[in-house]
């Protein structure tokens, strides 16, 4: 028997319907969390709130829709709507405190995330032009796994060319904060697993002489751009459309390199779900789209594309809902050929018919 006769009409009903009904998308239908897995966001939010109490509105919405553990926040601009936007999410608190207001925050799920410490480095003078806003350290129990979270938010502009005799030079100061970052987690946190995430504003595929990052990738024994595919796909998948460029970013630690296995890294597309797409999004929302990572500490089960614990014709509509968008996910590439296409979506109903 073909394999597309195994797949039964009716697992051919609902990928059509879903392919009709893909412009219809609106903000119900946009998810990226689960129960069984550890997720962090970070998100350039624009000077929260950009548009009041409408601002307000959506993000509330997006952040309850997208149901990840912890949001990595830069740009908050009012504490004050920030704190109302938290009463709407009862699930979730914030942390907003700083030696001097720089815009960074958190906010996460206080039944499963367990916060040890948050605190901020490098907040002296001599670490200034490095860092205009200081990082921010969370100290995190999840799931019984000790992990380190480092938002940043680095100094933008600049021409591309970095100067490093011109210590004012805007991609000098990046490539400083990155050596910086890379020095205080070799020192201080040498064995632990680390997300540093944040609005870094500068791209990861520059020239060596222009990589402010390139210390880093050097390194590769140690950490991981987790978003490496990101930046080196079309500009369609990117977090500053505008430009366009891919400014915020993931980094990981060795220590999570296997869980990474397991992991799923998106540029969450908010704009593709608002019916005035992305100039809907711009003008009350962000200029910068989220990043966020999908980390399995546990062992996942093959074709459970959502992660609820099921292999069932959800993952199946899952699964052509990416292979529609274009992007790629490690997780959904079942017979591991570098692509997720149809076959993949066979495989998963061949999963579901005990094939």
């Amino acid at each position: 028997m073909g394999i597309l006769a195994k797949i039964g009409a009716w697992a051919i009903i609902p990928l059509l319907y879903f392919h009709l009904n893909l412009n219809g998308q609106d903000l119900d239908e946009l998810y990226f969390g689960t129960d069984e897995t550890f997720e962090v966001m970070t998100w350039n939010i624009e000077w929260f709130p950009k548009n009041n109490q409408i601002t307000v509105d959506y993000v509330t919405q997006i952040i309850q829709a997208l149901d990840v553990d912890i949001l990595a926040i830069q740009e908050v601009d009012d504490t004050d709507m920030f704190n109302q936007m938290l009463n709407g999410l009862p699930e979730y608190t914030g942390y907003l405190e700083s030696e001097w207001f720089a815009g960074l925050a958190y906010i996460y799920k206080t039944d499963i995330i367990e916060i040890n410490d948050i605190y901020e480095i490098y907040t002296t003078s001599p670490y200034w032009s490095a860092f205009p806003r200081s990082p921010m350290v969370m100290d995190l129990n999840f799931m019984g796994e000790n992990i380190f979270i480092i938002n940043n938010h680095f100094k933008c502009c600049g021409d591309g060319i970095m100067n490093l005799d011109d210590l004012g030079d805007e991609e000098t100061r990046r490539y400083t904060a990155s050596n910086l970052l890379k020095e205080y987690i070799d020192i201080n946190l040498p064995n632990e697993n680390v997300i540093v995430l944040g609005d870094l504003n500068d791209i990861l595929t520059d020239t060596l002489e222009n990589n402010v990052f390139q210390m880093i990738i050097n390194d590769s024994e140690n950490y991981l751009f987790s978003d490496m595919e990101i930046a080196e796909s079309s500009s369609a998948n990117w977090s500053y459309p505008t430009w366009p460029s891919h400014l915020d970013h993931i980094l990981i630690t060795n220590e999570l390199f296997d869980e990474l296995d397991n992991s799923d890294i998106q540029t969450i597309k908010i704009d593709e779900y608002i019916d005035g797409g992305w100039n809907e999004y711009d003008q009350n929302i962000s200029d910068h789209r989220p990043v966020a990572i999908k980390l399995d500490f546990g062992s996942s089960i093959n074709g459970d594309v959502n992660g609820d614990g099921v292999v069932n014709i959800l993952d199946v509509v899952a699964a052509v809902n990416i292979v529609l968008s274009g992007e790629y996910q490690v997780s959904v590439d079942l017979n591991e050929d570098g692509s997720v296409d149809i076959l993949d979506v066979i495989l998963i109903v061949l999963i579901i018919q005990g094939e």
